[in-house]
């Protein structure tokens, strides 16, 4: 959430302002509420994976390469593997997420889009099976954090770019 966005094209190249160097006070801002967050998550038990599983759902949802690129690195830096990640945007046709996970999972889709009422009252049902009041409140929050930082890196066009050890 907090891995810094500072894109390195010039903003006038995609005929958008970055949003984070245009309004930087706003962005640190905003950096500071995502390392909040993490420690909430870290506090509630749940792993940097489901973490960062949560942060690429969100940003799958919303369409976001530029976070795509950065938390399916993190995810992989933490230890996930290629084949979750793989088929994670249809997780719920397989069995390779834990309860946790799933409850996880849909928590952030229904905080992605929350005017689906009974999407959300069937995440809550499913969380409170597997999650405490500490766990749901951390995810939740990471999908709020993750969907502000999808605005950020969509509005603003950030560019993915070749790694240049590829």
């Amino acid at each position: 959430m907090s891995e810094t966005l500072q894109a390195t094209a010039a903003p006038r190249a995609t005929g958008r302002i970055h949003l984070d160097k245009q309004s930087p006070a706003a962005y640190q801002a905003l950096v500071k509420t995502a390392d909040a967050v993490r420690a909430t998550a870290a506090e509630a038990g749940l792993d940097r994976i489901l973490v960062e599983l949560v942060n690429l759902r969100v940003s799958q949802l919303n369409g976001c390469a530029f976070c795509l690129d950065v938390h399916t690195r993190a995810a992989l830096r933490a230890g996930e593997t290629t084949r979750r990640l793989g088929v994670l945007a249809a997780w719920r046709d397989t069995g390779l997420f834990t309860a946790r996970e799933r409850a996880a999972l849909a928590l952030a889709e229904a905080t992605t889009h929350p005017a689906d009422a009974l999407a959300q009252e069937r995440a809550y049902e499913a969380a409170r099976e597997v999650l405490d009041d500490d766990a749901i409140s951390a995810v939740i929050w990471a999908a709020i954090a993750i969907n502000a930082f999808n605005r950020v890196s969509i509005l603003s066009k950030h560019p993915v770019r070749e790694a240049p050890n590829r």
